[in-house]
């Protein structure tokens, strides 16, 4: 094997998981059934690896095997990458009947005739999800396998997830999805996490919904009894009463994991008090960043525990119904920034 191979597939290698690297290894299907026998998965990584890498070798393994290896590996932990979510526009009369066959070869024609040096991998799931990655090099050096473009395009929807795309790429990505899923434009639609799941939930509206149709008033604070089953029963009214604004808000089910949610502010500085901002030409701008493993799961926790001031601000209860979770505030009122097509 040339040292490309190798490096790149110990790389592979360290990156899954020893409780997983079984099945992997069995759903690759490159070694045989008498050497994945022959592997020890008790044994330490380092020593599995080189049994591993001495299989390859003696099967003729070449780039295309490490792969697929890898697009299984991301494939089972989607949620190792940082992914965004792009919408299509303009679909052409034949879009609906599109197939994977089609999308495929469409695909991979254009996205080569536009770059010499380009490699690409797709699989299609059950879930009528298809996986691309995409390897980019130019007209004068190969591919880099270490750096791969990966792409979630959920057939007969208008959405596509992308994940590690960098500027000088988005044209030319943008342009082979365009022609392959026959639309005529593609857009980031400012949603972005790195649970895959919940971004398709999100977009597809695949969660259980809260529809509020009033909007919940301020709890009022209530006189606490002195004696103290008086003051427990109160407690719990409370509590009950928090709970109850926080399912109006958020819903009763589980809701979609997101890591982040961003507002940037773009508008005037208003302050008499303050003339040499007020007095600005310019917007004031600066930006606000809310952070957690999952969220929308820890702010209706803080609406139930009474921590978060209630009503909750539509720019955080909307962030479900709207599938956003970046916004600009500006003179106009919240938006969504116009970004270019990746």
């Amino acid at each position: 094997m040339e040292d490309s191979v190798i490096t790149f597939l110990e790389k592979t290698l360290q990156r899954i998981p020893s409780s997983s690297l079984k099945s992997i290894l069995n759903e690759w299907g490159f070694l045989s059934a008498q050497q994945l026998q022959d592997l020890h998965f008790q044994q330490s990584k380092h020593i599995l690896h080189n049994k591993v890498l001495a299989f390859c070798e003696e099967n003729g393994m070449r780039i295309r095997h490490v792969i697929q290896l890898d697009m299984i590996y991301n494939c089972e932990y989607p949620n190792k990458r940082n992914w965004s979510v792009y919408q299509f526009s303009g679909q052409q009369d034949d879009a609906l009947v599109l197939n994977v066959t089609e999308f495929s070869q469409k695909f991979k024609v254009n996205l080569k005739d536009l770059l010499r040096h380009v490699s690409i991998g797709m699989k299609q799931f059950e879930d009528d999800a298809v996986w691309i990655r995409v390897a980019w090099g130019d007209n004068f050096t190969k591919p880099n396998q270490f750096k791969p473009t990966y792409v979630v395009y959920q057939l007969q929807t208008p959405y596509v997830f992308i994940s590690n795309l960098n500027v000088k790429h988005r044209p030319l990505l943008s342009q082979a999805l365009v022609i392959a899923t026959k639309h005529d434009e593609i857009k980031e639609i400012q949603l972005r996490g790195r649970c895959l799941k919940s971004l398709k939930d999100l977009v597809l509206r695949r969660y259980k919904q809260s529809f509020q149709t009033y909007q919940p008033k301020p709890l009022q604070e209530r006189h606490c009894p002195e004696r103290d089953q008086g003051i427990v029963h109160e407690h719990a009214k409370r509590l009950a009463d928090l709970k109850e604004v926080a399912t109006q808000t958020f819903g009763d089910g589980p809701l979609p994991k997101l890591e982040t949610a961003v507002f940037k502010l773009e508008t005037k500085f208003k302050d008499p008090e303050n003339r040499i901002l007020t007095n600005r030409p310019e917007p004031f701008r600066c930006a606000v960043k809310f952070s957690s493993p999952s969220f929308l799961e820890s702010l209706k926790s803080l609406v139930t525990l009474g921590v978060a001031s209630t009503p909750v601000s539509p720019l955080l209860s909307s962030i479900p119904q709207k599938a956003r979770n970046h916004f600009v505030i500006s003179e106009r009122g919240p938006g969504v920034p116009s970004t270019p097509a990746p």
